[in-house]
């Protein structure tokens, strides 16, 4: 199978490159076959690269909380994430059966509790805020970070993507013994950034560190001083629960006009 997989990763290589020479050159009907085939070659290596993976083992049942399983992903994460990502990431590194179904009224039960007894839990899982201080959809943070790290400004959702990248990889690189799932998943996500894995190859930790980081530099600042200026309105506009879990859209609308 793997002999399969070198000519298809070939096939895209060079499909690819005829994408390119036939756009360069106008010839629209052509890119428009040649992408065609792409999208059926990268369809076959996908399905190439699930038949040679062993069967998955039966994850591990954890004796942790649901929520507690979510922060811990958090802390390693280090910015707002998507249920989809934490799921992800408990399973590459802690082998738990997390599901996103479960992580659908978390929040909605963080800001329960938070209400009826303020501060009584060291940490609540709370929401990303948007410039308008109202919850990001699908997001989850952390309470114990700054209010600048939940925030999120135009280039947040990039500088969100690059870090927890570049968090995975460091963590893998002090692993004697890195998951072979926490590799897969450091794999597809180094995909989307440019130098941080070669064609189709397993990521090395290291090269994706430093491409992340590479590209963090040219980011970070822009997108810091945005989220530091949501950050002022959220600490002088909002009480401490709506800090945490954002204002309704319209409370915040009146609070503007």
């Amino acid at each position: 199978m793997s002999g399969s997989l070198d000519a298809l990763e070939r096939r895209i290589t060079e499909l690819r490159a005829e994408v390119r020479r036939a756009v360069k050159a106008k010839e629209n009907s052509l890119a428009r076959t040649l992408r065609g085939d792409l999208r059926r070659a990268e369809q076959a290596w996908d399905e190439a690269v699930i038949a040679e993976e062993p069967p998955a083992p039966e994850p591990e049942i954890s004796l942790l909380p649901i929520r507690e399983q979510v922060h811990q992903a958090l802390a390693l994460l280090g910015v707002p994430t998507s249920a989809k990502l934490i799921v992800a990431v408990n399973d590459a590194f802690f082998s738990r059966a997390l599901r996103g179904s479960q992580l659908t009224s978390l929040r909605r039960d963080e800001e329960r509790s938070f209400r009826s007894d303020p501060y009584a839990r060291p940490y609540y899982l709370c929401a990303a805020l948007t410039d308008r201080l109202s919850p990001a959809r699908g997001l989850l943070a952390d309470s114990t970070w700054a209010l600048e790290l939940r925030m999120l400004g135009p280039l947040s959702p990039r500088v969100h993507f690059l870090t927890a990248t570049l968090r995975i990889a460091e963590h893998l690189d002090r692993l004697a013994e890195p998951p072979p799932g926490a590799l897969r998943l450091l794999s597809r996500m180094a995909q989307n950034i440019p130098g941080a894995v070669e064609g189709f190859a397993p990521a090395d930790p290291a090269t994706a560190t430093r491409a992340a980081r590479a590209e963090l530099e040219v980011h970070r600042a822009a997108d810091a001083a945005q989220r530091a200026e949501v950050a002022a309105r959220a600490s002088s506009q909002l009480p401490d629960v709506e800090r945490l879990f954002g204002a309704a859209v319209m409370s915040t609308l009146r609070g503007v006009c």
